[in-house]
């Protein structure tokens, strides 16, 4: 967490924005970064502050009810508005993202913006910002935002609209309460937002019960794509461009799709394989359990990053190649 003397300079900074104040998340924004930037968007609305929060890129449709979620500027459809918010913010909260590379198209806008900069974000070896709260072991940049608010004591200004926010990117990036880094303070936390007005069942129908015929396609093509390395405990899954232009692929469609394979018994490491709809290269996600260190993985071999048990790359080969890639390098590691 911020220093009592950072986080009263955050308040001053705050309290003094005449201009509106900017929020920023990654690229392929996630529920994560959704909803901590739209429960900061609330939040600072709660101060009398007016903000935008500005995305580089589409966002999925299962998030698009979240409150003022309209509001949100996609940077490629929106260019005058985003160099316009740029030139005029003296204030960014960058949220979800642990380096300016993140966010693709908006990375020298940020890099360039003499405005201070306030990061909130839990993955691994953050950049430089003017003021940083990173911390790893938390599951969320959600959670995160809840305790920043926390402690500035203004839990009170928790209504149901943030709660609702930052209840869906702890719900998303928990994988629903089950990923290893959920802890009891997680819980303390999801209770005091159900208290606070966050309506559990309604968020996970909006969520988790968002499939398209589509969507369930596609999911039996991965499904049925699936290699099993027994003596690595790994599962390969993979998807093409084909595909996904078969199955009128919509940003999001895919989401979730790796964690199927650490649901087969005894899988300690899941990768999954997925064409890029317009450009030449493999989108590659990483799930893993126990101490399995993904992260670490696919930065050594995928120019990635992310967490220990759950991480991304990417690859410039073809996919049948990078498969093979995957599996040469899985038969030289050591899993437990």
């Amino acid at each position: 967490m911020f220093s009592s003397q950072e986080l009263q300079k955050i308040r001053q900074l705050i309290n003094n924005a005449e201009s509106e104040i900017l929020i920023l998340t990654h690229y392929n924004p996630d529920g994560d970064a959704i909803g901590s930037a739209l429960g900061m968007k609330h939040f600072l609305k709660k101060l009398g502050k007016d903000a935008s929060v500005i995305v580089p890129n589409e966002y999925p449709k299962f998030l698009k009810w979240l409150p003022m979620s309209k509001e949100i500027a996609i940077a490629e459809h929106r260019e005058k508005f985003t160099e316009i918010a740029f030139r005029k913010s003296a204030l960014i909260f960058c949220l979800d993202f642990n380096t300016a590379f993140r966010i693709n198209n908006l990375e020298q806008k940020l890099i360039q913006s003499p405005a201070v900069k306030i990061l909130i974000d839990h993955h691994q070896q953050p950049d430089e910002f003017d003021f940083v709260y990173s911390d790893t072991t938390q599951p969320a940049t959600c959670q995160m935002v809840y305790k920043f608010i926390d402690a500035l004591g203004e839990t009170d200004k928790i209504d149901e609209t943030i709660a609702t926010c930052l209840y869906t990117g702890i719900l998303t990036d928990t994988g629903s309460f089950r990923f290893r880094n959920t802890t009891s303070e997680t819980h303390r936390i999801i209770a005091d937002l159900i208290d606070k007005g966050a309506q559990p069942d309604e968020i996970a129908s909006n969520v988790l019960d968002s499939n398209t015929p589509g969507r369930i396609k596609l999911l039996s093509t991965v499904l049925n794509s699936m290699e099993y390395i027994e003596e690595k405990k790994t599962v390969i899954l993979s998807l093409t461009r084909e595909k996904l232009k078969e199955y009128s692929y919509q940003k999001g469609d895919t989401d979730g799709f790796v964690n199927y394979g650490l649901s087969v018994i005894g899988v300690k490491f899941v990768g999954f394989f997925m064409e890029d709809l317009k450009q030449d290269y493999i989108k590659i996600s990483f799930r893993s359990k126990d101490d399995f260190d993904v992260n670490q993985f696919a930065r050594q071999h995928f120019n990635g990053g992310g967490h220990i048990n759950a991480a991304g790359g990417r690859s410039e080969l073809s996919l049948r190649e990078t498969v093979e890639k995957f599996k040469q390098i899985v038969n030289e590691t050591i899993i437990n």
